[in-house]
C-alpha cells in the first residue's frame, strides 16, 4: 500500500526484480541514476498501469519498491504489521 493505492505482493515483487534488473550505473560516480522509469518495461504489471499517469510515480515505485526489500520479513513490509522487530 502507498497511501490510498493498494498492489498485491506479488506486483510489487515483480516491480522490484524489474527496477533492480535495471538500474543504470554511472561509472563516474558509481552510483545509480534516477532516469529509469518502470512505466516503459511491457513486463510491468497491468495494476501499476494508472501510477504511470500521475505526477508522483516515480515517488511512488520507489517507495514500493524499498517496502519489497529482501531483508524484511513479508509480514512486516506490510505497514499495518506490529510486533516483528
Amino acid at each position: 500500500q502507498d497511501g490510498d493505492l493498494r498492489f498485491s505482493l506479488e506486483s510489487v515483487k515483480k516491480l522490484k526484480e524489474l527496477m533492480d534488473g535495471n538500474r543504470h550505473i554511472s561509472p563516474r560516480m558509481m552510483v545509480p541514476m534516477a532516469g529509469y522509469f518502470p512505466c516503459q518495461e511491457k513486463h510491468l504489471p497491468e495494476e501499476f498501469r494508472p501510477v504511470c499517469k500521475r505526477e508522483d510515480a516515480p515517488m511512488i515505485f520507489r517507495r514500493l519498491s524499498l517496502a519489497a526489500e529482501d531483508d524484511l520479513c513479508e509480514i512486516c513490509a506490510n505497514a499495518a504489521c506490529a510486533g516483528c522487530f
